[in-house]
């Protein structure tokens, strides 16, 4: 409603007096403020902040009169009253001199400022005033109070008399009054109240009421009262008092005319807030306004007695004041919205607590936007030798900023879903963001902030926003009002924004302007006479492109409603004009059609249509109905907001014509407070017109006004319609200040049944919310807000200049956007009323809200907390409800187990009572394979039961969690399961951090780490006979073992593991296998060597090879077709290209090349060469880290096209990984290489027969594992399918050197010789490699048959190596002696393939002298 904005101002003094002011008082017209020292009347003017005059008492009338007290403005500003210690009044006339101004603004040369403005002086500058004494009157008792009424004066005596003074200074031969003679009672109806009866009470506060007709006073003894004419002549025989009974330490009194409530200042720090029943004229207990122990538990009681109390200008808010210091912002309700008593404005950032603020006096200004307060600490504060003549003093007056909600002003903001504050200079809006979202255009302002999109709630509706729009950040979207027409219109009265959030229109003293955020510019009036004559009266509103305003037009005096169109120039020329009655009051806009409220209580509809007329469409107005509502309104100012509504109580008509549903069918009105429903009768004959034109229709007349609710401060509603959220849609929703906030909510029969007769159509039903409610967005069951926030800078200054800096006395002030969720409270009050089908059809309207499970949490917690730390026993508890209901939702079980972890241990057993055994729970969870959900039961388990019990459950969920592949749960369930056999129950396990990379085994193939083995039956061979072989870095369950070997809970741990890899390998699921081992710390090498001859052994080598093809996504090899149907090679059948190619180990190596380099290949790439140039950007070059480092060879590709060139390193990807390579350009004549047509076939058709890169990985890294297992007929399978022969020669060179057991070399041997049936039969691809290793499989079957000891064959000697090399240099002689092309492609790319593969081969080489190594890039 107002929030407090930054820090506050101190006014400078220009005058040498010493005193120091106690009274401070604007004009009505808040255009000036007089400011009262002891013997001084100064008048300042408002904007800018100057002093205009000053009147100094002389010393001998000073002493005559004793010390200025109060002052008072006559309504029309020409005139201040003063009252004085000595019972003297001093009425000051101030002429005002008309052309004559003290300060005037100075613009820059070729500034565009309109010099030529009319009345631009009187605007912006202050006008020069004089003051004289014309008159003292003597009332030889000292007065209390002083209040203007009307055209007179009404002066408290501390004699016990009323004098009624005219302004001109006479009585008019009026008595004064006395209060003895008024009779009091307790209402208006007694025949005869009782007087005061004694002779020393007098009034020591009191204010005048003009809506009400009477004043509010406070007695010296602490009694409150409210005295009423009981005609229009104000003498002792016609007044009459009404007491209010409870209160007895009365202080000080305000009213607010608006909503006609009188707040009384009591001793005891709180505000007791009184209205007038109309029909008794009795005082009426409204609400308090009370500090809560809970809010502030130092300060709630010792704030002293209420010293002030101001109402804003708006009537929306109230300031108070404490004897103590201290000041809090109410709103009219009682909602608290500001109190300076805690947090840092009590505090100082190193926690000392501050002196709070003591106010001696305080005055609103204009509309709101300040509070000017005097600073009753600053007399002792002030340093009592003189400041320098070029200084200005600083004396205490500050002035306090403010924001306020557009609501407080514009009621017709009402229906819509975006929140809009007014400063006295910039607005505020929720909405930036809007148009980020639709502006491609708009970069500047949205390189920092991710674009909005419309949020998925949006139905499609063109006049709603988005959620995440409206939510978006906690920021403010700030528009600053352009200068010019703020400075000769200030102060901004309205503002109004339109539905989508796009524009903004504000309205000043004259005219109006508005802004687009989508090009960020201001439109003003071209002619600014038309400007000037025109002045906004009843609010405006948006209504689609146009914007709608109720104006008075001071040239021809004539009240009138105007249309403009937003994209046209600002313009009357442009505007639609329709002549008013009346004075309008207040406008609003329903749909198409337009309602006023005018000032002789009347309510007028009018239709808006939209007229397509040449280039710029106008729209045009038409009066459909008006309706008289004299006889229920006392006065027009008491009515806050006029409202049209399609809200109604007959639901039944809605369901069988929901087509009515879109009429204007009620009329809301906000009348001091109180909520009236004018209703559309439909009682009568309703027979439409044949030609059924709507502007011809007659309208149905309304029913007598009906009262919904009281103390009501705003009102909200929408236009939209949606079919799935009818509930929330149809409802209305008020806010009522301290009581929280009430919807009015439709109920409806289910499935189109009957409704019952006993149950009412609609319901009230009132719930709390922590925020101060701005807007309701109703598809999405949510409240935004703002709310005030503070920044310390104190710790910027130093402690010695800490008393004159306001920044260490005031923290900075700041808003900020709040919002919450409703949707529990409303559920709740459901289920408390026993409409528990109502609920459950609101709850599934709104169940694909992304905070819907967050709403069922927020139910059931509240009901537990409240329920189970009740005292007394709960005659009828909810829980047990609320528990059903939320078994009708999938998310029960989330939801209950979400709320007992967030619940303290002692109230588990009440939940669980109400919604079941956890034991049942988890059970389900599992059933519904949840495991998530069922690992936050198992904790409430272990705190719940035995260890026995969550031990049993815990195996249960970790077999699930390994079977399904959680790995974290997993880890978490091992950790658990190590607490519980530990002993550890008390507490549940926290939650472990990321494991490291270290205990993962090297299996991370997710987190794209290459492995690149280099394979030699030479070192490997001996390394087998080793006793110490090369493992992987031990995880977890390897410190276990040695650590904890004994422990029975890791012996079972370890079983299950056991158990778990055992299934995975029996059922041949090699890549879960790496997974599991990887993520767990599975020492699976360890494990394998002891499972060798049992489950680690193949027994279906075709089932083995097929199942890891398809686990893998490896393509089964296929023969190209020219190889067996192209006539040259003498048209005999060949299995590759040339019989040198296919003999070659080189080829090998060189079609296998990707495998080492790392490139990440697309399978089944249509064109290779297209494969291999998308790939080139991705070459990871091997470097090796054994004792000879290599250098990389990298040839330039002579290609025309950019996305082949590796030529420099910049285009190798993040990916590569050079380490201390040299890059060195390697001779020219290897650029030249080409390809035949065949061999290109060929080379397609082996990297279309590749599997994905990452697989690759996984399979090489696996047959590292087999290999140091010793599980060598895995090996020769991951051989098979990577179809290297030199996997295959290591195989049989072990089987040859060591001494392997017989059964595994039959064991081979049978299955390579079905893979060979299997290939000829069903995968004639496998054919050509099958023929390559024949020699090798030969030579096994003669170690099987003869069973020979591996002592009798030699080690490989180094003319292996040798011969393994000098093919691969022989076929690069022969290749680059064919080479003739250098400009073909292929010729380029095959250049490069081989002039890595020879790098490849050094490394290799590296290998074999250095060690064994696996190298992670």
């Amino acid at each position: 409603m107002y929030f407090l904005s930054g820090w506050p101002k101190r006014l400078l003094c220009p005058l040498e007096s010493l005193e120091q002011p106690l009274h401070i008082q604007t004009d009505p017209q808040r255009a000036f403020f007089a400011v009262l020292s002891p013997s001084q009347l100064s008048v300042w003017y408002c904007r800018p902040s100057v002093l205009i005059v000053s009147y100094k008492e002389l010393s001998k009338a000073a002493s005559q009169f004793g010390p200025y007290k109060q002052a008072e403005w006559r309504p029309d500003s020409t005139m201040i009253a003063v009252s004085t210690a000595n019972g003297y009044i001093l009425f000051f006339e101030i002429p005002s001199t008309r052309d004559k101004y003290l300060y005037e603004p100075m613009y820059p040369k070729g500034s565009p400022h309109l010099k030529g403005t009319p009345h631009y002086k009187e605007e912006q500058c202050a006008p020069s005033l004089s003051l004289e004494m014309k008159k003292v009157l003597d009332l030889q008792a000292s007065i209390t109070s002083l209040q203007s009424m009307l055209e007179d004066l009404l002066v408290a005596t501390a004699d016990g008399f009323l004098h009624l003074v005219h302004w001109d200074g006479m009585t008019n031969g009026r008595k004064a009054i006395n209060l003895c003679t008024v009779p009091f009672s307790v209402d208006l109806q007694s025949s005869r109240g009782s007087f005061l009866g004694f002779e020393d009470v007098y009034i020591r506060d009191m204010e005048y009421c003009a809506t009400l007709d009477g004043f509010a006073v406070v007695f010296n003894d602490g009694r409150v009262g409210f005295i009423t004419p009981m005609s229009s002549r104000l003498t002792a025989e016609q007044l009459h008092g009404v007491w209010a009974q409870d209160v007895i330490d009365g202080t000080c009194v305000a009213v607010n005319n608006k909503y006609r409530l009188m707040a009384f200042g009591c001793a005891n720090g709180s505000v007791q807030v009184y209205t007038v029943d109309t029909t008794t004229g009795a005082m009426q207990f409204s609400h308090k306004l009370e500090l809560t122990p809970k809010q502030y538990p130092d300060i709630w009681n010792k704030t002293g007695p209420v010293k002030l109390i101001r109402w804003s200008p708006d009537s929306c808010v109230v300031m108070v004041t404490w004897e103590c210091g201290g000041f809090s912002l109410w709103s009219v309700f009682g909602a608290q919205l500001i109190c300076t008593l805690g947090g840092d404005f009590a505090y100082q950032s190193d926690g000392a607590k501050k002196d709070p603020l003591k106010i001696s006096s305080m005055t609103w200004g204009s509309e709101g936007y300040h509070l000017w307060v005097i600073d009753g600490n600053s007399s002792s504060n002030m340093k009592p030798e003189r400041d320098t003549y070029n200084e200005a003093r600083q004396f205490g007056i500050l002035q306090f900023h403010f924001i306020k909600s557009a609501l407080t002003v514009n009621p017709c903001m009402s229906n819509q879903e975006q929140v809009l504050l007014q400063g006295e200079d910039r607005l505020y809006l929720n909405c930036g963001d809007a148009a980020q979202a639709q502006s491609p255009r708009n970069t500047s302002h949205s390189e920092h902030k991710p674009t909005r999109e419309r949020g998925p709630f949006s139905d499609g509706s063109s006049d709603s926003q988005g959620l995440s729009t409206l939510l978006g950040h906690r920021h403010w979207h700030v528009v600053q009002i352009h200068s010019t027409y703020l400075e000769s219109n200030w102060p901004i009265r309205f503002s109004a924004i339109d539905k989508l959030g796009q524009n903004v229109a504000v309205v000043g003293k004259f005219g109006f302007a508005h802004y687009s955020l989508l090009t960020k510019k201001w439109k003003l009036f071209g002619n600014i006479t038309q400007e000037q004559n025109m002045m906004v009266t009843g609010g405006l509103a948006w209504w689609n492109d146009f914007i709608v305003l109720a104006c008075y037009n001071l040239n021809d005096r004539q009240e009138e409603l105007r249309i403009y169109l937003r994209t046209s120039n600002l313009d009357n020329a442009f505007a639609h004009i329709t002549k008013v009655q009346a004075d309008t009051l207040l406008l609003s806009v329903f749909r198409d059609m337009v309602i006023l409220f005018r000032a002789d209580c009347s309510i007028c509809l009018y239709s808006i249509e939209r007229r397509p007329e040449g280039l710029n469409p106008t729209a045009s107005i038409q009066v459909l109905q008006e309706v008289s509502m004299s006889r229920y309104i006392p006065h027009p100012f008491l009515v806050v907001s006029v409202t049209l509504t399609s809200v109604r109580t007959e639901t039944g008509i809605t369901l069988k014509m929901p087509q009515q549903a879109c009429e204007a069918e009620s009329i809301m009105l906000n009348l001091a407070g109180q909520l009236i429903m004018l209703q559309r009768d439909r009682s009568g004959p309703q027979i439409r017109d044949k030609d059924n034109n709507p502007n011809q229709r007659k309208h149905l007349p309304f029913c007598a006004p009906v009262v919904l609710a009281q103390s009501v401060e705003n009102v909200w509603t929408t236009s939209r319609i949606n079919k799935q959220k009818r509930h929330l849609l149809e409802a209305l929703w008020l806010s009522c200040g301290g009581a929280g906030m009430k919807v009015w909510l439709p109920l409806f029969p289910r499935d189109h049944r009957k409704p019952h007769s006993f149950l009412s159509r609609r319901i009230m039903l009132p719930f709390h919310i922590n925020i101060y409610p701005l807007a309701v967005l109703f598809e999405d069951a949510l409240v935004l807000g703002a709310v005030n926030d503070t920044v310390l800078y104190d710790c910027l200054y130093t402690q010695t200049s800490a008393r004159e800096h306001l920044e260490v006395l005031f923290p900075f002030s700041i808003v900020e956007r709040t919002s919450q969720i409703y949707l529990h409270h409303i559920l709740r009050q459901l289920l408390v009323r026993n409409l528990g089908e109502q609920a459950l059809l609101l709850a599934h309207s709104c169940a694909t809200l992304p905070y819907f499970p967050h709403v069922l949490e927020l139910m059931l917690h509240e009901v537990l907390e409240e329920e189970a730390t009740s005292r007394e026993p709960i005659p009828d508890p909810l829980l047990p409800t609320v528990a059903k209901f939320i078994t009708e939702f999938p998310l029960f079980l989330q939801t209950v187990v979400h709320c007992a972890r967030k619940t303290e241990y002692a109230l588990w057993n009440y939940l669980f009572a109400a919604v079941g055994n956890p034991k049942d729970l988890f059970e389900e969870c599992l059933m519904a394979q949840d495991l998530d959900t069922a690992a936050s039961y198992l904790i409430i388990l272990q705190n719940m039961e035995v260890p026995a019990v969550s031990r049993q459950h815990a195996t249960l969920l970790f077999n699930t969690a390994l079977e399904q592949g959680k790995w974290d749960l997993c880890r978490h369930m091992i950790r658990f399961l190590k607490a519980i056999g530990s002993g550890e129950t008390e507490t549940p396990p926290a939650t472990p951090t990321t494991q490291e990379p270290s205990s993962s085994s090297g299996f991370e193939f997710f987190r794209h780490r290459s492995i690149s083995l280099s394979q030699s039956a030479e070192n490997l061979h001996s390394k087998f006979n080793l006793t110490k072989t090369l493992s992987m870095p031990s995880g977890p369950s390897g410190k276990r073992c040695s650590k904890d070997s004994d422990c029975a809970e890791n012996m079972y741990i370890d079983m299950m593991l056991w158990r778990h890899a055992r299934r995975l390998l029996e059922e041949i699921k090699l890549k879960d296998l790496g997974c599991f081992a990887a993520q767990l710390g599975f020492e699976l090498i360890g494990w394998l060597c002891k499972e060798r001859a049992r489950a680690a052994r193949v027994e279906d080598f075709v089932f083995a090879l097929k199942k890891l093809h398809k686990d893998f996504r490896w393509p089964l090899p296929v023969i190209p077709a020219s190889s067996i149907t192209s006539p040259f090679k003498n048209g005999k059948y060949k299995t590759a290209v040339g019989e040198q190619l296919l003999k070659s180990q080189s080829v090998d190596t060189f079609v296998n090349m990707e495998t080492d380099t790392g490139v990440s290949n697309t399978p089944r790439s249509r064109s290779w060469l297209g494969a291999i140039s998308s790939s080139q950007r991705e070459i990871d070059t091997v470097s090796s880290h054994g004792p000879h480092m290599q250098d990389a060879f990298l040839s330039p590709l002579l290609s025309k096209g950019d996305e082949c060139s590796i030529g420099s390193a910049t285009d190798l990807t993040e990916t590569s990984s050079v380490v201390d390579g040299d890059w060195t350009m390697v001779d020219e004549n290897f650029s030249g290489l080409s390809l035949t047509q065949s061999e290109l076939e060929h080379l397609s058709l082996e990297l279309a027969s590749k599997g994905p890169h990452k697989s690759q990985v996984q399979l090489r890294y696996l047959l590292h594992i087999f290999m140091e297992a010793g599980c060598l007929d895995w090996c020769v399978i991951i051989g098979l399918i990577l179809r290297e022969s030199s996997v295959i020669n290591q195989v049989f060179s072990i089987i040859q050197s060591s001494d392997i057991d017989g059964e595994i070399c039959q064991n081979i041997k049978t299955g390579l010789y079905a893979v060979d049936r299997w290939a000829s039969t069903d995968c004639p691809g496998y054919k050509p490699f099958l023929n390559i290793i024949k020699p090798q499989i030969q030579k096994l079957s003669e170690i099987v048959e003869e069973q020979v000891q591996p002592e009798a064959f030699q080690p490989v000697n180094p003319s292996k190596v040798t011969e393994q090399v000098n093919p691969r240099a022989e076929e690069s002689r022969i290749l680059s002696s064919h080479g003739t092309n250098p400009q073909s492609d292929a010729g380029n790319i095959s250049a490069s393939r081989h002039e890595e593969d020879k790098s490849k081969t050094e490394v290799e080489d590296s290998f074999q002298e250095g060690s064994y190594d696996c190298i992670v890039s």
